[in-house]
């Protein structure tokens, strides 16, 4: 169901995540989210930090807003947004910790930025039934919500990711604590709807990858991972508008692919999906794939990146604007939504950087909204009343 997006042509919003203020200084751990709330220097800088999240999403002028992921605590790479999930859902073993190999490990010998990010993988393992424990989604999108008139979009990561990650001594193969994995995750996004979350995010569903692997995925071929998906937001259309965040990878903001990767031989997977929307990664492939993603997405709303979250060259408004323009030739403009490729936060990219990427893409956006007829949203970052460059003072 259509909600956050039903009335406004052209809408903006970010996919997640955006870079940690230098004075959040508190992590919480494996510690619940209410738990770490109760602390008053926690609670303070988590407050402070969503709210200086909203306020430059707001200034900026974007539609449709994030809590910026303000939950994931400081670690190497970013590496928070697969190791929230694992020390809060029920099943893991926190008292024994070990380090975990990745299945692209070679790709990232010593010497290489993404070794740390191995180096950092030390993990619980999985001893038990997967439950949803204390991911308490639901309290965090409220902590943002109630800070913002504008919706708050909350995202989140797949199941299928989440068992690549993990030592799991429970079940007895991949696809079933994959869909363990993809049970728990739906009852906790069940209840974040049930409380009037707007948008909900599914982050990087690997049905692109698993397509464009030499052995089609392995034991998790896109036809899989296609069914976990729909597993996984079932019961949310209808209560919330479901988005689908497609990427290739993200962490410290480094490219995971030795080339650019092409979304062709996974595209037609994703109208299978029980999504509203699908964002696709475009910049990083210089755009040259809005042509098919178009021929081949007809019915959804597709989000296209005009925002590269790789590089702190920040975008002019005439570049969004003209990537624009080219994804109208294949996207009619009612199911058109410009976002960024992939989340900002990731460890590698200043507040400073991410706020003027975010005011482009809104100004870029403005330039093709006057030329169709459209409102343009108010950006104040670039209301030159407002400028500190004048010379009386």
């Amino acid at each position: 169901m259509l909600t956050a997006t039903a009335d406004i042509v052209l809408p903006t919003s970010i996919i997640g995540s955006l870079p940690r203020p230098t004075w959040f200084t508190e992590n919480f751990g494996s510690k619940t989210f209410l738990q770490a709330m109760i602390n008053s220097n926690y609670r303070e800088q988590y407050v402070d930090a969503v709210s200086v999240y909203l306020r430059d999403q707001e200034c900026a002028g974007l539609d449709i807003v994030t809590d910026g992921d303000c939950h994931f605590d400081q670690e190497v790479c970013g590496q928070s947004w697969t190791s929230y999930p694992i020390f809060h859902m029920d099943g893991f073993d926190l008292d024994n910790l070990e380090r975990r190999p990745h299945v692209i490990g070679s790709l990232f010998p010593p010497g290489h930025i993404l070794h740390d990010y191995l180096e950092a993988r030390i993990l619980p393992r999985l001893v038990g039934p997967v439950g949803p424990g204390n991911l308490q989604y639901t309290a965090m999108w409220k902590t943002a919500q109630r800070l913002t008139k504008k919706p708050v979009k909350f995202g989140t990561i797949t199941p299928e990711i989440l068992a690549n990650t993990v030592h799991d001594e429970y079940y007895k193969d991949i696809r079933e604590l994959i869909m363990a994995l993809s049970d728990a995750t739906n009852a906790e996004l069940n209840e974040l709807a049930d409380a009037g979350c707007p948008v909900i995010q599914l982050e990087e569903p690997q049905i692109h990858m698993a397509a464009v692997r030499e052995d089609g995925g392995g034991a998790t071929p896109p036809e899989f991972l296609v069914e976990v998906f729909n597993n996984t937001v079932k019961g949310l259309r209808g209560k919330a508008e479901v988005w689908a965040h497609t990427c290739w990878g993200n962490p410290a903001q480094q490219r995971m692919y030795q080339t650019v990767q092409s979304y062709a031989p996974g595209i037609d997977y994703f109208n299978d999906i029980d999504a509203d929307l699908v964002t696709f990664e475009s910049c990083s492939s210089g755009h040259s794939e809005l042509e098919l993603i178009g021929n081949h997405i007809k019915e959804k709303k597709i989000g296209i990146g005009v925002i590269d979250h790789h590089t702190l060259q920040v975008e002019r408004p005439e570049e969004v604007a003209g990537t624009i323009r080219e994804a109208l030739k294949y996207i009619p403009a009612e199911r058109l939504v410009i976002v960024s490729d992939c989340g900002m936060g990731r460890e590698g990219m200043s507040r400073r950087h991410a706020r003027y990427k975010i005011a482009s893409l809104v100004q870029g956006t403005n330039i093709v909204r006057k030329e169709l007829g459209l409102p343009e949203a108010e950006c104040l970052l670039a209301d030159g009343r407002y400028t500190l460059t004048l010379n009386k003072y």
